[in-house]
């Protein structure tokens, strides 16, 4: 058994990561983000939302879902090796994402512009040091940029 595989299926720290890893990773966890904030265009807009969106129309339980997949992306980012800062801001941008949703229309709004997941992959990418190029997933459009990571 590897030093990154674990009896339990995880995974250790970034340090235990090579690079093509941690950027394998990095994409899967964009694609969520994706489908949760961006998966879909409002025809003739730039306006573009995804099934985060469209569960919190869904009275609690569709803000308690998208807060669920949300912390499945924050536990890999702890995986990935994260200080706790870093985890404490994603948590933070759950938080905020999911408290407004409950606002009935103005929460739905909310999701649509606020966007807590592809926030977080900007910080995973952030502390990991790479551009969106490096793990946009295939396919996605050129001139589309799915991420934009954040300067320290």
């Amino acid at each position: 058994m590897t030093a990154t595989a674990h009896a339990s299926g995880s995974y250790g720290t970034a340090s235990d990561l090579s690079r093509a890893d941690t950027l394998r990773r990095l994409a899967r966890l964009n694609s969520l983000a994706r489908v949760m904030d961006t998966a879909l265009r409002i025809p003739g807009t730039n306006i573009r939302f995804g099934a985060d969106s469209i569960l919190g129309l869904v009275p609690g339980i569709g803000d308690a879902g998208g807060a669920a997949i949300g912390l499945f992306i924050v536990n890999e980012a702890r995986r990935m090796g994260l200080p706790k800062r870093k985890l404490a801001r994603m948590v933070a941008n759950l938080g905020l994402d999911a408290a407004v949703g409950t606002l009935p229309l103005a929460g739905d709004l909310f999701d649509v512009y606020f966007k807590a997941h592809k926030r977080n992959i900007a910080i995973i990418a952030d502390h990991v040091g790479a551009d969106d190029h490096e793990f946009r997933e295939p396919g996605s459009a050129a001139g589309m940029k799915d991420v934009t990571p954040r300067r320290r």
